[in-house]
C-alpha cells in the first residue's frame, strides 16, 4: 500500500491555524493545498470523499503535513516546491505526484484536482 503525503505550504501551530483561518475569511490564502482539504477548522466532507475513493480504488492512503512537520525525507523530497503531493511506495521511496502548478490548476475544485490526481495515479 502507497501513502500519499500533501505536504501544505504553510507551517503547524495554533498561531498559524488562527492566521489561516483568517485569511480565509478575507478571501487570502497561502496554500492551494489548504484550499481542497480545509474548511476553516477541519477536513472538509468532499475531501474525506476523495480520501476515501483513493483508498478503495487504488490502496493508497493519504496524509496531510505542514511544512515544520516532515520528515528529513519528505523535506528533501519537496523543500521549495509546496504544495505538493507526495507518494510513498511503502518501501520508503518518495516521489513527486502532484506538484504546485498542477494545484494552482485546480484552482480549489476539488472535482478538478481529482482529475488530476487519478491521472497522476494511473500513470504511476
Amino acid at each position: 500500500m502507497a501513502t500519499l503525503i500533501g505536504i501544505y505550504r504553510a507551517e503547524g501551530g495554533v498561531f498559524q491555524e488562527f492566521r489561516r483561518a483568517l485569511g480565509r475569511r478575507v478571501g487570502s490564502h497561502a496554500c492551494w493545498l489548504s484550499q481542497l482539504t480545509h474548511s476553516p477548522r477541519k477536513p472538509t466532507a468532499r475531501w474525506r470523499t476523495l480520501e476515501q475513493a483513493i483508498e478503495s480504488e487504488f490502496d493508497h492512503t493519504f496524509s496531510l503535513v505542514y511544512r515544520n512537520t516532515r520528515t528529513p525525507e519528505q523535506e528533501a523530497a519537496s523543500a521549495g516546491r509546496e504544495p505538493c503531493v507526495l507518494i510513498d511506495d511503502g518501501q520508503g521511496h518518495l516521489s513527486m505526484m502532484v506538484d504546485w502548478n498542477d494545484l494552482e490548476m485546480a484552482g480549489g475544485d476539488i472535482e478538478r484536482f481529482e482529475r488530476i490526481l487519478r491521472s497522476k495515479l494511473l500513470m504511476y
